[in-house]
């Protein structure tokens, strides 16, 4: 298996990104990293003789995160970012990864990988980790701001067999991000896309609140992209806001350094189940190629484990699997 990584995209690329290739290949030999991007900076930080399974594309260009994505997308074609994608869309990798300008890796996958048959609007999915040690995958959290009742659809479609064959969970149940539990709340959209959920084949648990997010009440979290954007931020804000108190409060006295030594193992584990860098990179579901997304401060475990789950992607057949339940719901049809 061959796999792409933008080895310029990131606050801490090329660095993370490299050392992130070496990790995954010495876990998993069986595959080939491409590192595509400025060819000197990926050789200075190459400690020694390159690796059979690690390869180097060269470009000659870099999309910056304030760079309008579509301009730059057209302008830079020959960005890490965009060669990334395009290696996968003509089939010379079976996966691009980026922890790039985001707006920019949904364009290029629109532009150069396309969407799938039946998809007008992918969505990029992420994970928020939850109270019983599991995530909920959320989607769409900022590809799309504005959605149609039959996007959320396809989104719940895709989410729950993504859940189902990378993350492993058995008949992942899938809720609508509202306002109140009770079915009939809402806005016009979450109204229209109650029943077309509730007669999907999917295991629907109804109506979820942001506040029960972190409580696990569903597998999958389906939403348009402006209100999953607001959640997502609101939860990142809120983690780094705790661990920041915590960490002041700890520190602020003799007897709370003893009592933060205690409590140390349990915070530590506390810390790793909210850690992004834990569960991968966010799949673009709905495009004809695989593409991952990986946080913009990725480090090298959090590439590392972006291309783990690229690899069980492409290992599962997601998106041909996909494609098939996508013609299943929207027909109607049973199998």
């Amino acid at each position: 298996m061959r796999i792409a990584v933008d080895a310029m995209g990131g606050d801490n690329a090329p660095r993370s990104t490299v050392q992130g290739a070496l990790a995954a290949v010495k876990e998993n030999p069986s595959l080939t990293i491409v590192l595509v991007g400025d060819e000197q900076g990926i050789r200075s930080q190459l400690s020694g003789e390159i690796p059979a399974n690690i390869e180097i594309v060269p470009t000659t260009e870099v999309i910056d995160p304030d760079d309008e994505p579509v301009k730059a997308v057209r302008r830079k074609k020959n960005s890490s970012l965009v060669v990334a994608v395009q290696m996968a869309r003509e089939n010379l990798v079976d996966a691009a990864i980026s922890a790039g300008n985001t707006g920019a890796l949904m364009t290029a996958g629109l532009l150069y990988a396309g969407r799938m048959e039946g998809i007008e609007r992918p969505a990029l999915a992420t994970f928020i980790p939850n109270i019983k040690g599991r995530v909920t995958l959320t989607l769409d959290v900022g590809a799309n701001m504005d959605a149609k009742p039959h996007h959320l659809l396809q989104y719940a479609v895709m989410g729950s067999l993504y859940a189902e064959r990378v993350l492993g969970f058995e008949k992942p149940t899938v809720g609508l991000l509202n306002v109140g539990t009770e079915e009939g709340k809402g806005n016009e959209l979450t109204k229209a896309v109650f029943p077309l959920l509730t007669n999907a084949d999917l295991n629907f648990v109804g109506n979820v609140e942001a506040r029960d997010v972190l409580e696990g009440a569903c597998d999958v979290l389906v939403c348009d992209g402006f209100v999953g954007n607001v959640l997502l931020k609101a939860v990142e804000g809120a983690a780094a806001t705790i661990f920041s108190q915590l960490k002041q409060e700890f520190t602020s006295s003799l007897i709370n350094k003893v009592g933060a030594a205690i409590l140390k193992p349990g915070l530590m584990r506390f810390r790793k189940r909210m850690d992004y860098a834990e569960y991968g990179g966010a799949p673009l579901l709905g495009l004809r190629s695989p593409v991952i997304k990986a946080h913009g401060s990725s480090d090298a475990k959090a590439v590392k484990n972006a291309i783990a789950s690229a690899a069980t992607f492409v290992q599962q057949d997601v998106n041909e699997i996909i494609q098939k339940e996508l013609q299943k719901n929207m027909t109607g049809e049973s199998e």
